[in-house]
């Protein structure tokens, strides 16, 4: 007989270790596929470098912002966009990130606003930094979806789908659901194959800003329609036409459509102005 639903059930912890005196330590997937994601972006983000002959220790500096950028604005976008009543009304929950509640849209808005600010000090152009974050980001996001997938958490909606999901630890229905968690950690490594093959491709100097915009019109699209597969996260989403996670992404995917334009604009005028050039000194 051949199954119509998939059975989950993993356990979230790798592993429990009890220590006398100290308690237990139980060390979660979602900790490691995050923390991965970091690492894996670094040793990517470290050939950029080295190809492009900047010193490591800028790279470090770097890797700093981003993890504070990403932990600090992951947090503050969930509690802000999601859940704001609650955590001002228990203002100390916001500090316990253990507990869940981490926002992809607030983590960019947070990663954007650092690399404005690193830019600044190291005196690089943000939009050259921009494009080559963007590559490492689409990774980790495909690592943190991973993690997601290990929670039981972030699924879709019901399903008869043949690959659907009974995520049997967090949902009482039992029912199959869209395991969106794999979707979109597939898309997000393909958007990450296709930005790196684009950075190789134009042997380390691609157009300015192009990377970063391909990477917010990709990554937000996707994340625009998928979201109509998945359950609401917060009740006052339910009966929404567009959920919040929808709302947000639509800026984003309107700032890389707008860059991609600009540069392309940009592009035609210059071509332009070097055809006049070239007309000019034939007339002379």
């Amino acid at each position: 007989m051949i199954l119509n639903f998939i059975v989950w059930n993993p356990t979230p912890e790798i592993f429990e270790l009890t220590i006398p005196g100290i308690g237990t330590i139980a060390p979660r997937w979602y900790g490691l596929l995050f923390a991965m994601g970091f690492v894996v972006g670094y040793i990517i983000m470290l050939k950029v470098f080295r190809k492009e002959r900047i010193p490591v220790k800028v790279l470090d500096q770097l890797a700093t912002y981003m993890i504070i950028a990403t932990i600090i604005g992951a947090r503050l976008g969930h509690v802000l966009f999601y859940q704001p009543v609650y955590y001002f009304k228990n203002p100390i929950e916001i500090l316990m990130v253990w507990k869940g509640g981490l926002a992809s849209h607030g983590a960019a808005i947070a990663i954007i606003i650092a690399l404005l600010i690193f830019s600044k000090r190291n005196h690089k152009p943000f939009i050259w930094i921009f494009d080559r974050i963007s590559i490492v980001v689409a990774l980790a996001a495909a690592f943190i979806r991973t993690g997601n997938l290990m929670n039981s958490e972030i699924f879709g909606v019901k399903t008869s789908l043949p690959w659907g999901f009974k995520f049997v630890n967090t949902d009482p229905s039992l029912v199959a659901k869209h395991p969106t968690q794999i979707y979109e950690a597939l898309a997000y490594l393909g958007i990450f194959i296709f930005l790196w093959l684009v950075y190789l491709k134009r042997n380390g100097r691609p157009r300015p800003g192009f990377l970063s915009a391909m990477f917010m019109i990709l990554v937000f699209t996707f994340r625009f329609f998928i979201e109509f597969l998945k359950e609401p996260q917060v009740d006052f989403e339910v009966g929404m036409a567009l959920n919040m996670g929808q709302l947000l992404s639509i800026p984003f995917v309107l700032l890389g459509v707008g860059t991609l334009l600009y540069i392309y604009r940009k592009k035609t005028i210059r071509k332009k102005q070097k055809l006049s050039d070239i007309k000019g000194q034939a007339d002379k």
